[in-house]
């Protein structure tokens, strides 16, 4: 065994944490709407839970609107209700068998929550990282003492280690920009 395969193991769960990190600021609301906003909001129907993406399709066919069609007619008054228990702010609009989302124009007050909001996703994702580096650090550590790699594999593997943390932050540092800048 070899400190790159030890951070080759590792590498997922980098990976998946930043998938994990692009997914929630996806939810995030820029200027333009996005079907990503609502389609976790969890609808109660027939005394079942289900994200909203699984009882209809969801489009935006202009900047500040959002269109759900339900898959079945009865979904209409559930999703209603689950979208103005979001929290999002949106007022949902029933169009004879759609559901119209209009979203308010975004207020200096609400731009700064977003961006704060954004700021705390990236950090919990940049100490999610933080501690995937610490484990596979001390894996490697812990096979040196072993004497499974060598003291030079060893420091090899921490600077290697650390490329690939760097190249996650660097893309995480990335995304935060792209997205503040559609807030703002």
């Amino acid at each position: 065994m070899t400190s790159k395969e030890l951070i080759d193991k590792a590498k997922p769960g980098f990976d998946s944490a930043f998938r994990f990190f692009e997914q929630e600021i996806a939810k995030i609301r820029t200027s333009r709407a996005s079907p990503a906003m609502v389609e976790d909001i969890e609808v109660n129907c027939f005394g079942q839970k289900f994200p909203l993406k699984q009882l209809g399709s969801i489009s935006a066919p202009a900047t500040n609107q959002l269109v759900i069609q339900p898959w079945d007619g009865s979904y209409l008054e559930p999703i209603q209700t689950a979208i103005s228990q979001s929290g999002l702010g949106m007022s949902a609009v029933v169009d004879k068998n759609i559901i119209r989302l209009n979203l308010p124009l975004l207020t200096e007050e609400y731009r700064n929550t977003l961006t704060r909001i954004l700021n705390e996703k990236a950090e919990e994702s940049r100490k999610t990282i933080r501690h995937l580096r610490e484990d596979c650090w001390n894996k490697i550590q812990t096979a040196q003492k072993d004497k499974l790699i060598s003291e030079d594999d060893k420091f090899r593997g921490k600077d290697e280690l650390q490329k690939v943390v760097d190249s996650f932050q660097e893309k995480i540092k990335q995304l935060v920009e792209k997205k503040s800048q559609e807030v703002a």
